[in-house]
């Protein structure tokens, strides 16, 4: 598979297939969203088009970066997220890095969210898809942030067929725990944050499924997409 990393600015054309890697944290969330039965996630361009939404639909919930703001329901954190029943419910999700890298490549044919609670799930997709060329969107720093670098050559080398099981992802998380998101987010730099959040988006493959992106109603709708049974070729390099 021919695998490119970058940043959301150096996106100067539309890639047929894109994984948009945000670990710390909006596709760490958007994951326990759907683990806590959310049906769908809508990507907003803006935080006032959230709110529009919000305030269109007064049953969905709409999430944010950053401290509870008026208008929102949740903000962007693992931690305080899991404990939140969802079940059929819409989310609306607004978030610094993460969304921004979605919609940059939404006329990609096929586009997926990532995170490494997600990563086995995503490689299993793009594997079973034969997708030759995918670029990762390294959504954090402008393409800089390691947790998200770290996450997307994990997900690539996965996708290849390489022999990388758990103990082997070692490296990688160490990486992502070490990073600057990881340490703002222990340090309390950035506000509405869980003391468990950083722990929680380095859960490797905690949840079965993958996060496929569409354009439904002129919107950015986030779905899961259940993981694929694995091939005698999967097991034959896990």
């Amino acid at each position: 598979m021919d695998a490119h990393f970058l940043g959301i600015p150096e996106l100067v054309e539309t890639p047929s297939v894109a994984v948009v890697v945000d670990v710390m944290r909006a596709y760490t969330v958007a994951a326990w969203a759907f683990a806590q039965g959310a049906e769908k996630i809508v990507l907003a361009e803006s935080l006032d088009e959230a709110l529009a939404l919000k305030a269109r639909h007064p049953d969905w919930v709409a999430l944010k970066d950053g401290p509870h703001a008026p208008g929102f329901d949740a903000v962007n954190s693992p931690g305080l997220l899991r404990s939140v029943d969802l079940t059929g419910r819409t989310v609306v999700q607004k978030t610094t890095a993460g969304t921004v890298g979605a919609l940059a490549v939404k006329e990609a044919s096929l586009v997926l969210c990532a995170g490494f609670v997600v990563a086995e799930a995503t490689a299993g997709l793009l594997r079973t898809r034969g997708c030759d060329g995918v670029t990762f969107v390294v959504t954090g720093e402008d393409g800089r942030a390691d947790e998200d670098l770290a996450c997307a050559q994990y997900i690539a080398a996965r996708a290849s067929g390489a022999a990388t099981d758990a103990t082997d992802a070692t490296g990688f998380l160490r990486r992502a725990g070490a990073s600057r998101a990881a340490a703002e987010l222990t340090q309390g730099v950035r506000q509405g944050v869980h003391p468990d959040d950083v722990a929680l988006c380095l859960e490797l493959d905690r949840f079965p499924f993958a996060m496929v992106a569409t354009s439904e109603d002129a919107l950015m709708v986030l779905r899961p997409y259940p993981a694929p049974a694995p091939t005698d070729g999967d097991r034959a390099t896990a």
